[in-house]
């Protein structure tokens, strides 16, 4: 049962006040810095990433708890500064919404969701007073693949994209045809060819978003699953008191197709 909108403006104020007391009254809240935080917040992003791909209600609704925490914390440290604080971050977050979404708040018409993403990065550029870099918003520290992900979406936004998704596979195809090449030089390892398997790579997955499949979350399902299955082979091998290091690849592919028969 959801509780009242009241409620929840209570519930938000009553947490501000436990951490502006933590912040006087306990050591370690106290000492804390922007600097201090910044591995913690990454860290417990990536918790709650977790915790949406395993769809653990009860942990999302936790994970989503600790980056709050540290949303507030910010605003905190911010605010003892005179900067700002979290009725700023929250004004800042509202008027950002309202600005870019005209098809709800003004008068713009749109017919569907790639509308709305097209109209999002054009108001984008807007807010930076039209001297930003399309591809300027990406930021640097994202990791490849997602990254990846994010450049694709926006040069599509702006029409640099697959006239049909099917062409995409010929651009596949050709990567995979010069990564081939490359290898038969002989000189594994070398520039050349890790060059062109970060083209077979973007080329993947610019057919993966193609086909609105995530390539992230389809990557990080295949590791669970890989682990899962190579967990089962080393359990196995274990109980029949044998090391993984002296069974043949043949044995520990039986094992293998034993796990994938268990699901």
């Amino acid at each position: 049962m959801s509780n009242s909108r009241q409620q929840k403006m209570e519930a938000f104020g009553q947490l501000l006040d436990v951490l502006d007391e933590l912040r006087v009254k306990c050591p370690w809240d106290r000492k804390q810095t922007n600097e201090s935080l910044r591995c913690n917040t990454i860290e417990e992003v990536y918790e709650l990433s977790n915790a949406l791909l395993n769809e653990d209600v009860a942990d999302i609704r936790k994970e989503l708890g600790d980056v709050l925490l540290h949303v507030i914390f910010y605003a905190k440290i911010a605010d003892e500064k005179a900067q700002f604080d979290i009725a700023d971050v929250c004004n800042s977050l509202r008027e950002k919404l309202i600005f870019r979404h005209p098809h709800v708040f003004g008068e713009v018409a749109v017919n569907n969701s790639t509308e709305v993403e097209q109209n999002w990065e054009q108001l984008k550029l807007k807010e930076k007073g039209g001297n930003k870099r399309v591809l300027d918003g990406v930021p640097e520290a994202l990791p490849a693949l997602i990254k990846a992900e994010r450049v694709q979406e926006k040069a599509a936004n702006y029409g640099f994209d697959w006239e049909k998704k099917e062409d995409v596979w010929a651009k596949v195809k050709e990567e995979l045809n010069e990564v081939e090449a490359e290898m038969q030089k002989g000189e594994i390892g070398q520039d050349a060819l890790s060059e062109e398997f970060g083209d077979l790579f973007f080329s993947m997955i610019n057919a993966a978003r193609l086909y609105k499949v995530n390539a992230e979350n389809a990557l990080e399902l295949t590791n669970r699953k890989f682990i899962k299955r190579f967990n089962y082979i080393e359990s196995k091998a274990l109980e029949m008191g044998r090391s993984m290091k002296d069974m043949t690849l043949s044995e520990m592919d039986e094992l293998w197709n034993e796990a994938k028969r268990l699901g």
